[in-house]
């Protein structure tokens, strides 16, 4: 049973996480380095390009890397805080097994290895292949996320593999593929400069991706008119020419309105409609009804602003279209990205300068990690594992017979359901933290305690880690040569600045010797990571995410190469659909008919408030690295309970108030923090944190029924004053400083 060893503290003493700073003085050898190495920020999928500092194989500071094209040298917070990891107590050194009633005690890689290779035939003997499964991360290069879909379905033989992206961009991944027939933002951030009018719906980009902000500002200056679709008045908001605070889950239905206002004004680019799209009339004839009425009943919006707004876009010669998580977090995801996508097509703004659309990648590798084969649908290159001819393909190229290639298995939080109901018994998971990550996690680690064997890969301890029978320990993203693919979809290089400390491996080495005691080394016989990434060319050749004419040389002397990029002697596509010709089985964009529908938990009597999640400035995802940089934690050091004094002022909840928020998975107390720049009947808290202070603990587990994503965004909570006001100071052991 995967329950905890022993207490939390004492784990958390061991492990952390504890709070990192730099010495006054700087680390030994900052300003004398051995060396400065040229690689990308660990973080978001802006992947920032940086310069890191590197003495003794340690990184002890950073330069700016002025010439890398999209961030000049800008960085963020978070960007230059995260060489602090490399130097940090709480790095795992060494493999710890859990010891009932003690914790975790070193062991040997030996024992290890071969405990959890045994635990993995016991399993699968006992209950079948697919018994035993495994959970990936997108913070991954696209080389281990290459590596990790070929060792789920070679090695483990399992169909149940899935990533962290599952709960980031594939609403976005589905959308696009329905609409485009290819996954990727259809233009370069150059474009976003020279924009008429800019839609930014569902993404805080000023605290999320800030250096993206900078690409914003210039088109403001060259005059354009921007438009931000949030509940709450987000940094970015608060300059924006228009901004349309709508209410959590109506998202469909302002696209839906302001697609008819579009047809009822003929703002429409009538060629493009008729000759590169399908499915224009099903699709209006599905917002027909959306009148201006209701769709200010919906959305809470007031109507003369969607009037505004869809005014703006429809006259606009050129337009630029972004959206991320806000509207993707839904049990309607993708129908919230094809109602955008709509309206794009709509006005044929698309393949052509200064005219684009797309979604931002959240995590580091989230576009290269949704193409190359560690989801539970799909192979290398973005094919379909459900393809009689990707599979062939594919089989060919790992050297497999195609018949004992895997079909498609659960994604990640229906493993979790599988997990709870007894079907799954062992689980690997490498850089992700479910019990923070996913929803309703009393119900999660419910079914974490419920595996019969866990193992973890990692470089912390993350909350979910702390279930394991086995951590193994991994590497961080500077000590390991790979790449990885940035939102706008360059491929860059992530060049190694130092060796893993202690007897901490590459994540890739332990999946290649854990192959070979598997009995198929023979398939994993790669020296280095150029290996992988030319095996990854070759399974990637024609696919819709085509690889094979990148190559490390090429990357490093164009600072990246835009996919696809079919051959060598090709220069890469910054833009698509120039030649609109889409990647469909017709060649034309689609057009998608989106009803509307409500979110799956709407409020009520006993539940009267919407409640929301999201992101601060100096965290990211599950916290599990921002939270162990001093700096970082100190700038928002819990979650707070972001909500509107006339809310507060209903239920007598002052500034400062400890209240507890209530919902039908279970209940958590946050500080109050008052706030005008949030919806009245709306309150929103981020997810950075575990335990007590997890907002996932509130959050609802229902998924899209076509990208299999939760519904994070919306569900419906009460509101109870606890009597109590909030300790200034922090009170939780785990930021003691050091």
């Amino acid at each position: 049973m995967a329950k905890l060893p022993s207490s939390v503290e004492s784990i958390i003493d061991q492990f952390g996480p504890h709070k990192g700073y730099t010495p006054k003085e700087g680390f030994p050898g900052v300003h004398e380095p051995d060396k400065l190495v040229k690689t990308h920020c660990c973080f978001c999928g802006m992947q920032c390009g940086i310069q890191l500092k590197v003495k003794d194989n340690k990184v002890t500071g950073f330069e700016p890397w002025m010439e890398f094209p999209f961030n000049e040298g800008r960085l963020c917070p978070k960007g230059v805080q995260r060489y602090l990891q490399n130097n940090h107590r709480d790095r795992l050194l060494a493999p710890y097994k859990r010891v009932e009633g003690k914790g975790f005690e070193r062991t040997s890689w030996e024992e290890a290895l071969s405990k959890t290779v045994s635990e993995i035939q016991r399993i699968q003997n006992s209950h079948g292949r697919d018994a035993f499964a495994m959970l990936s991360g997108v913070s991954l290069t696209n080389e281990k996320s290459y590596m990790v879909g070929k060792f789920a379905r070679v090695a483990l033989k399992t169909a149940n593999l899935d990533y962290n992206g599952r709960l980031c961009m594939v609403s976005a991944g589905a959308g696009n593929k329905k609409a485009f027939g290819l996954d990727r933002i259809s233009n370069t951030w150059e474009d976003l400069k020279h924009a008429e009018v800019i839609i930014i719906a569902g993404t805080n980009v000023s605290e999320t991706f800030p250096t993206l902000t900078h690409y914003i500002w210039q088109a403001r200056d060259n005059g354009a008119k921007l438009i931000v679709i949030d509940p709450r008045v987000t940094p970015i908001a608060r300059t924006a020419d228009l901004h349309l605070p709508v209410r959590p889950g109506g998202d469909s239905a302002l696209f839906g309105a302001m697609l008819k206002i579009l047809v009822d004004n003929d703002w429409l680019d009538h060629d493009f409609i008729d000759n590169y799209t399908s499915g224009f009339q099903e699709s209006i004839d599905a917002v027909k009804d959306y009148d201006l009425a209701w769709a200010e009943e919906k959305t809470g919006i007031p109507a003369a602003k969607i009037q505004q707004a869809a005014e703006w876009w429809g006259k606009a010669k050129t337009s630029f279209l972004l959206h991320a998580r806000g509207i993707e977090h839904h049990s309607k995801g993708v129908d919230n990205v094809l109602s955008c996508i709509n309206l794009v097509l709509a006005t044929g703004r698309i393949g052509r300068p200064y005219c684009g659309y797309g979604t931002i990648t959240g995590q580091g590798n989230g576009q290269g990690g949704r193409e190359h084969g560690h989801k539970c649908d799909q192979l290398p290159g973005n094919r379909d594992i459900t393809n009689p001819e990707h599979r062939k393909y594919i089989s060919e190229v790992w050297g497999i017979d195609e018949k004992e290639m895997p079909g498609k298995g659960l994604s990640a939080y229906e493993i979790i359901e599988a997990i709870h109901r007894g079907e799954i018994k062992g689980l690997i998971t490498i850089c992700f933290n479910p019990l923070v990550s996913l929803p309703n996690n009393n119900f999660v680690r419910e079914a974490f305690e419920k595996l019969e064997y866990y193992v973890a890969i990692d470089f912390f301890l993350n909350e979910t880690a702390r279930h394991a029978d086995l951590i193994l320990p991994g590497s961080l993203h500077e000590e390991e040569e790979g790449t990885v693919t940035t939102a706008e979809g360059r491929v860059v290089k992530i060049n190694q600045a130092v060796t893993p400390p202690g007897e901490a491996r590459k994540d890739s080495d332990i999946l290649i010797e854990l192959a070979q005691r598997l009995g198929v080394g023979d398939k994993f016989a790669y020296k280095k990571a150029e290996d992988t990434f030319n095996e990854l060319r070759v399974a990637s050749k024609g696919g819709t995410a085509d690889y094979f004419g990148i190559t490390y040389e090429k990357i490093e002397k164009n600072m990246g190469v835009f996919w696809p990029c079919p051959s060598e002697d090709h220069p890469g596509t910054p833009r698509l659909w120039e030649d609109k010709k889409f990647k469909t089985p017709d060649g034309k964009a689609h057009f998608n008919p989106v009803p509307y529908r409500e979110p799956s938990e709407v409020v009520d009597m006993e539940y009267p408030v919407v409640m929301t999640t999201g992101r601060v400035v100096s965290q990211y995802l599950s916290g599990s690295q921002t939270r162990r940089i001093g700096k970082l934690v100190d700038q928002y050091p819990e979650p707070l309970l972001e909500i509107h004094p006339k809310l507060a002022y209903q239920y007598g909840i002052k500034d400062g108030d400890e209240v507890m928020v209530k919902t039908r998975r279970g209940e958590a107390v946050f500080p109050a923090q008052l706030v005008e720049t949030i919806r009245e009947d709306t309150v929103f808290i981020p997810y950075h944190w575990g335990g007590k202070q997890s907002a996932n603990q509130l959050t609802i587990g229902t998924l899209d029924p076509v990208s299999k994503i939760p519904e994070f965004k919306v569900c419906a909570c009460m509101l109870v004053p606890t009597g109590k006001i909030a300790s200034i100071k922090i009170k939780e052991s785990a930021f003691q400083s050091f």
